[in-house]
């Protein structure tokens, strides 16, 4: 059985930078879950933050739910994922533009999110800022069973 993460760890870790993958029922019959890439903010204890076109098929999905899920992952060995579910507990109209630049920090360096926040200016008015409050979590922490895997000996 691969262990799950402690509390503590598992916050950490969602508040590390990792592109999510956000996850909403399809409620058009046509197909799985949705599950598309995104950005996000989390800080440990608070809302899960994400934002999206107020177009987006996503986005008209999660309304339509009232929840999300999100799972992030390190890809590398050994391997560790993070999955939160919950409801949305809000949403901004437009977009918040402080969560906006904060989320743009938190993924590209600093000059980098300079320009890409002018280049995309525009989204303040296309975009909604979504607030999911988690209430289930998966993860799983492979580093023991890595180890456990590698024996004793050293030799593997």
């Amino acid at each position: 059985m691969v262990p799950a993460m402690q509390r503590d760890a598992r916050e950490r870790f969602l508040a590390d930078v990792h592109v999510g993958v956000l996850g909403v029922t399809d409620t058009r019959g046509e197909s799985a879950p949705l599950l598309v890439p995104v950005w996000y903010r989390y800080e440990p204890g608070g809302d899960v933050v994400v934002q999206t076109a107020r177009s987006a098929v996503k986005t008209r999905l999660v309304e339509e739910t009232g929840r999300f899920s999100l799972c992030v992952q390190d890809e590398t060995a050994p391997y560790r994922y993070v999955s939160v579910e919950g409801p949305v507990v809000s949403v901004t109209d437009p977009a918040d533009a402080a969560e906006r630049e904060a989320t743009a920090h938190r993924y590209l360096e600093s000059d980098d999110a300079r320009d890409y926040l002018t280049a995309t200016a525009h989204q303040l008015t296309e975009d909604i800022t979504l607030r999911m409050r988690p209430e289930r979590w998966r993860t799983a922490d492979f580093a023991a069973f890595a180890a456990e895997f590698a024996g004793s000996d050293g030799n593997r």
